[in-house]
């Protein structure tokens, strides 16, 4: 029996700075058996320009991402910020006898992150695999806040073999980044970005994981300018045993 049409959006950040997130994340897919897209058209999905107060802007490229992914039986994404995007804010941004509210709405049912996809529509672990390595998890604020990702990623993680998982105190605190926020407040951004830092490398762990490239790559500057030791990846990438991949911030 085939499995279900699944379109992966891919999000700005992973096509432009990390696409080994994507082929983790089609890899992932096929493995649970659904037969995956990724369509050409998709562009990005107009959260910078919602959360700016450019809500016209924010509707147009709403209803480009709408018509484009509209024909699939699930949309999944490597990000819970757009993700929610979709979910949360799509049938927001059209008022209620528009036409397009119902079609927001229905595309909102059918769009996932991916741990959650995997973990509560597919209901599977991921393929045998496993990485001697310790990690710590780091809930980014619209997954966890909006879509109620937390235990997804980590019973995913329990899967890998030799693979250790510490708790950091403080997971559940925003790290600064916050799309704009990083921009129109600096000072503030660089003092949570710290705060999480030390957080993290209290643990001891070789790797801090997430579910968002912003948050990941916003903790991968801050450790590399103070001299961490930890390492930052997708939590995709730890899944998909796709480990060979120069870590977040690496240029080695």
């Amino acid at each position: 029996m085939a499995g279900p049409r699944v379109a992966l959006f891919v999000t700005c950040l992973v096509d432009l700075l990390r696409p080994s997130v994507g082929f983790a994340s089609v890899k992932l897919l096929a493995e649970a058996g659904c037969d995956v897209d990724v369509p050409e058209a998709q562009t990005c999905c107009g959260q910078p320009n919602w959360n700016a107060g450019d809500r016209a802007g924010a509707a147009e490229m709403a209803r480009r991402v709408i018509e484009t992914f509209e024909p699939y039986d699930h949309v999944v994404l490597p990000s819970g910020s757009c993700a929610a995007t979709i979910v949360k804010d799509y049938p927001a941004m059209f008022a209620p006898e528009d036409p397009w509210r119902a079609r927001a709405e229905a595309l909102a049912e059918r769009t996932h992150e991916i741990t959650s996809f995997l973990a509560d529509v597919m209901g599977v672990a991921p393929a045998r695999r496993a990485l001697r390595a310790s990690v710590t998890y780091h809930d980014s604020c619209s997954g966890l806040r909006s879509l109620g990702i937390a235990e997804q990623p980590r019973r995913l993680l329990a899967a890998i073999g030799g693979l250790e998982l510490r708790e950091m105190q403080d997971a559940d605190v925003c790290c600064g980044f916050g799309g704009t926020f990083c921009v129109k407040y600096p000072e503030v951004s660089g003092a949570m970005a710290a705060d999480k830092t030390e957080c993290i490398a209290a643990t001891g762990a070789d790797l801090v994981l997430a579910g968002d490239l912003g948050c990941l790559m916003n903790m991968a500057g801050k450790a590399r300018r103070e001299g961490r030791a930890f390492k930052a990846r997708h939590v995709v990438e730890v899944l998909a045993g796709t480990t060979h991949v120069p870590p977040i911030g690496d240029s080695k």
